[in-house]
């Protein structure tokens, strides 16, 4: 979900970091932290999560804590999407706007119900390289006085278990069954004896688990995970897997200066059913006069990658430029996201891509570009 950077200040590390370095992974900087992009290899990594089982270490993630009375009411006013139709166990994939509806970050928020006292409850993952900025924007249009917020990041360890026998490998070690759970669904139980999170979530286009658990617990986890043959996996293949099934990935394909309208998340925005929240004036206008680009579907006609910044024209002039890019381990082709005017982002049409002072032939397809077969819907 977020975008890799280069850090010269020193790395953060996880809880898992020393398990990455035991199996020899190689390490990368990423939102401040130095973590594995590759173990075995991207290809190799990328194949098991959608043949099979892969694990994650997403623990350099934000997790944040939240209870209070009137805590959906509050959280309705900065997302657009309508989260009083959430019932306890459910979950809603949403953005934090800013005034001009820009993405602050894309979010989840998992929603517990209510507790003994009758006050509300949930969990927000956000992306690793906002955490701060998220925390920031949250205490500053939160009621404080009326909503407990926690910041669990720095305690708890998070590791995504992906592919179509992730449950397969993780019920083992859970006590409660998972089987019954819904795609977006999450409860509380304990693995390996330990108290633990599960969201039946994830960033793969494929089926699985995230848990968030303490620390020594996770090391536990990961070890008989990995004993029992399930893949060790990097970012890379976390970029190649997310791109396959159009995931956003933030600070790339969403940020500040791109709206849900725009990014193709409109399925987000819930204007007729809730009420003023921020951002939602700039959405109306775009909703009733058509927003000016939009984020597309690449397919390349060749060979060539079509990687992030490169320039996207149109009859000779530049019209956009790509935001993601990779060759596509499971259908062996380049694919690539950019946004371009809406005029030409329908599918079948034509554009150019420059590389390296040439131009390659692409066509706008339909995303996702991958869709897995067992993959569970909402």
């Amino acid at each position: 979900m977020a975008k890799p950077e280069e850090n010269t200040v020193s790395l953060s590390r996880t809880p898992l970091y020393i398990l990455a370095q035991e199996l020899k992974a190689r390490l990368t900087s990423f939102g401040g932290w130095e973590m594995p992009v590759q173990f075995s290899g991207i290809t190799t990594e990328h194949h098991a999560v959608r043949n099979a089982a892969g694990m994650f270490d997403i623990s350099h993630m934000g997790k944040f804590t939240l209870q209070g009375k009137n805590l959906i009411n509050q959280l309705q006013t900065l997302v657009p999407s309508d989260l009083s139709r959430l019932q306890s166990g459910q979950a809603q994939y949403t953005v934090l706007l800013n005034p001009e509806a820009g993405i602050i970050d894309d979010i989840i928020f998992y929603y517990q119900g209510e507790n003994s006292a009758g006050e509300q409850q949930g969990v927000i993952i956000v992306n690793a390289a906002t955490t701060n900025k998220d925390k920031t924007w949250l205490l500053q249009h939160l009621d404080t006085t009326e909503i407990k917020f926690q910041d669990l990041s720095p305690e708890k360890v998070l590791i995504a278990v992906q592919g179509p026998k992730a449950v397969a490998y993780l019920q083992p070690l859970v006590k409660a069954d998972l089987t019954p759970v819904k795609a977006f669904g999450h409860l509380e139980t304990t693995v390996l004896g330990k108290p633990a999170f599960l969201a039946r979530t994830g960033y793969t286009g494929e089926d699985g688990f995230e848990i968030m658990i303490d620390p020594e617990a996770g090391i536990e986890l990961w070890q008989n995970l990995l004993q029992a043959g399930v893949i060790p996996c990097g970012l890379g293949a976390r970029d190649t897997l997310r791109l396959e099934a159009a995931m956003a990935l933030y600070g790339q394909d969403i940020d500040d200066t791109t709206t849900p309208l725009e990014a193709g998340l409109g399925w987000l925005v819930h204007l007729d059913t809730k009420g003023d929240f921020i951002g939602r004036r700039i959405l109306e206008r775009q909703k009733a006069a058509g927003v000016q680009r939009r984020l597309v579907g690449l397919q390349m006609q060749g060979r060539n990658i079509a990687r992030h910044g490169y320039q996207v024209l149109s009859a000779g002039t530049v019209i956009g430029e790509v935001t993601s890019g990779t060759l596509s381990p499971t259908l062996n082709y380049p694919i690539a996201l950019a946004y371009v005017p809406t005029q030409l982002a329908t599918v079948g049409q034509q554009l150019d891509i420059e590389i390296r002072g040439k131009t390659y032939l692409a066509v706008v397809v339909k995303k996702p570009f991958y869709r897995s077969p067992t993959r569970l819907t909402t």
